[in-house]
């Protein structure tokens, strides 16, 4: 179910299908040609530009806030959550993101989730979150991909938390192995969800 999903640390992940989708690129190793760059929120470990520059082509759309589009050139299209943007068929849903008792990622900044629609799945990838009365709103979703690492984001228990209320089919933790959290976060979160979790 999860061929097609890379996690290539941190935040950041390659979903490739119907088109090539790169989320939050950073430190990117290799030069590629992305269809879709999504950028969720203008910290410089989701927007970082000598990343994107790495994987931007002629033709790639970048689908981010409107304070990441601000630092950033080429095909770039805005969202507020609630908003959508139909790419070639792939139909990309902004969601809210935001922290509930910490200041690193307020709300009124509007940053973002998105609910990818590619593959015939449903891919969630919930940025930097809490744990937020919105998942509730998100309808059914085949993959989750949720933070664990704690300090800025869910921890592994609140992930699981969250995960276990909205109830994906398969949850893919991350926000670990770098900055903050480790393998045992991702390893906690697997034990606590009560679905079927992948670590990548």
């Amino acid at each position: 179910m999860v061929e097609n999903i890379e996690w290539l640390g941190h935040a950041t992940f390659r979903i490739t299908g119907e088109k090539k989708i790169y989320i939050d690129p950073w430190k990117i190793k290799e030069k590629d040609e992305a269809d879709i760059i999504i950028i969720s929120h203008s910290h410089y470990d989701h927007l970082s530009v000598p990343d994107v520059e790495k994987i931007q082509g002629n033709k790639s759309v970048i689908i981010t806030t409107a304070d990441s589009a601000s630092k950033l050139s080429g095909d770039i299209k805005t969202l507020t959550p609630g908003e959508k943007v139909d790419v070639d068929g792939v139909i990309i849903e902004a969601v809210r993101s935001y922290n509930v008792d910490k200041d690193f990622h307020p709300k009124p900044n509007n940053w973002l989730g998105f609910i990818i629609n590619i593959n015939k799945k449903r891919i969630y990838y919930a940025g930097d979150t809490d744990y937020i009365p919105e998942m509730m709103d998100l309808g059914d979703i085949d993959i989750a991909l949720l933070p664990v690492g704690g300090t800025y984001t869910m921890t592994s228990e609140e992930a699981a938390k969250a995960a276990n209320a909205f109830k994906p089919k398969l949850a893919i933790p991350y926000h670990w192995g770098d900055i903050v959290g480790s393998r045992e976060d991702a390893e906690r979160f697997k034990q606590l969800f009560e679905g079927e979790t992948e670590i990548l």
